[in-house]
């Protein structure tokens, strides 16, 4: 299989979901190995990472059990008090420790300036509770635009406030707006990105859209969702769900199989659809991002 820098990619060229599925047997019975995600590669065959293939869950589940307060704490619900949610216009702003602060739409993310069609990775993701095929951008194409200052060390994601097309919001389930964070070499990580689809469509309101953070190796404890702040400063941010319960969900939020969360194991993971369980993996299947936390205690720096 060719590799292909990802800003040449046409979108012609990626896979509807429908030809994704089928031609997964075809790739298998032909003994073509399937294409593990990292910088150049495209056209996902069965999903991997690290050196694992790994079924991607249908786009069925994925966009009908979704974890998304601003539109209800049941896994069902964001499907459907979501709908009607407007993503477009959309505008995020980027600002503190950098050089260029602004205020960008979404296209600006999306489209280079030569106003060329840009198809950016897909990426599969070992949940705990899915596996899913992601569209999208790196974090670190956003930050190394707004070039970060020298003091900064931290950058925070901030969700839409608006109670009005997010009902949730009117609930003191968390303190709103919803805001996410990471230190800023996890998010210059390649494996941090800026998800816009899942499979070759449009993220649907009820999984983020229009613009989501995605962290593989925190999937299930960091996961900022329609996004409208980028801010990078150099002190840590207070994220939500640490603010809600500083004993149960620390800053980084890695998964890790080897602490516990007070109130469940993470030793094992069951994936939506299977009844048995499969043991987690340290970082989610990504030793890649181990040297990251080199030093750390990761069982108290949770």
């Amino acid at each position: 299989m060719t590799k292909k820098s990802w800003d040449n990619v046409p979108s012609s060229e990626i896979t509807p979901e429908h030809a994704y599925v089928n031609r997964r047997e075809f790739l298998r019975s032909a003994g073509i190995a399937s294409v593990a995600f990292t910088s150049g590669a495209v056209l996902l065959p069965s999903c991997a990472h690290g050196q694992q293939k790994e079924e991607p869950t249908s786009y069925q589940r994925i966009t009908t059990y979704n974890n998304y307060y601003e539109f209800g704490t049941g896994k069902d619900e964001p499907a459907e008090e979501s709908k009607g949610f407007k993503t477009s216009p959309w505008k995020v702003k980027v600002d503190g420790l950098v050089k260029k602060p602004a205020d960008y739409n979404l296209e600006d993310f999306i489209k280079p300036s030569t106003q060329q069609e840009r198809v950016y990775r897909m990426r599969c993701v070992e949940a705990w509770s899915m596996v899913i095929p992601w569209w999208g951008f790196p974090v670190s194409d956003v930050l190394k635009r707004a070039e970060p200052l020298p003091s900064a060390k931290y950058v925070e994601f901030t969700t839409l406030l608006d109670p009005q097309q997010m009902p949730g919001q009117n609930y003191p389930s968390l303190k709103w707006p919803y805001v996410e964070g990471l230190r800023l070499d996890e998010a210059m990580h390649p494996l941090a990105i800026l998800a816009t689809g899942i499979y070759n469509k449009p993220l649907m309101p009820q999984n983020g859209a229009p613009l989501r953070l995605v962290t593989p190796w925190k999937y299930g404890f960091k996961g900022g969702k329609s996004i409208v702040r980028i801010r990078l400063t150099d002190t840590e941010p207070v994220t939500s769900w640490k603010l809600a319960n500083p004993h149960e969900y620390g800053f980084y939020a890695n998964v890790n199989p080897n602490h516990d969360h007070p109130r469940w194991s993470q030793a094992t993971e069951r994936r939506v659809g299977e009844l048995s369980r499969r043991p987690t993996l340290m970082f989610n299947g990504y030793p890649e991002v181990a040297s990251l936390y080199q030093g750390m205690d990761l069982d108290k720096n949770y």
